[in-house]
């Protein structure tokens, strides 16, 4: 083999290992930021990790919001139609955030089942559900008024 060839060959290789190598650790280093996106139906039938940092999605089940008296702390259930999952949130709720809408929580399962949530996204008009939502309710996709992605 020519020197110059061999020289560009030994060039492509490295540069190929060293670019692998990059996407590794960025891939690598991105695992812990991932949030991966769970249907209350998941977390009955136990696909859901606990401690991990996840998103789940439903419509808040009526009647089942219940505030603290003298904390911020507030405990709701949300559903797909299927399965319900306590959610527990100890901040101030979205001013859309209603009984029988659509919410997407950002938490952690805990050991007893509930979702310690650090973030609540209510829906922003009558129109709209979470794609993520509608999707994991299928054919129970209306929350409260019927609404449709």
């Amino acid at each position: 083999m020519h020197p110059v060839r061999k020289q560009r060959l030994i060039l492509v290789i490295v540069l190929v290992a060293l670019s692998s190598a990059a996407v590794g650790f960025v891939t690598y280093a991105m695992r812990n930021n991932m949030n991966y996106f769970y249907a209350p139906s998941a977390f009955a039938a136990g696909e859901v990790p606990f401690g991990q940092h996840i998103r789940a999605g439903g419509c808040v089940v009526p009647g089942s919001v219940v505030r603290a008296g003298d904390t911020l702390d507030v405990r709701f259930a949300i559903t797909d139609g299927d399965a319900n999952v306590e959610v527990v949130f100890d901040k101030i709720l979205p001013d859309l955030f209603a009984e029988g809408e659509a919410a997407v929580v950002t938490g952690t399962l805990q050991r007893d089942g509930t979702v310690r949530a650090d973030q609540v996204l209510a829906k922003h008009d009558e129109n709209y559900t979470p794609p993520e939502v509608a999707e994991s309710m299928g054919a129970n996709a209306s929350c409260g008024n019927g609404a449709k992605t």
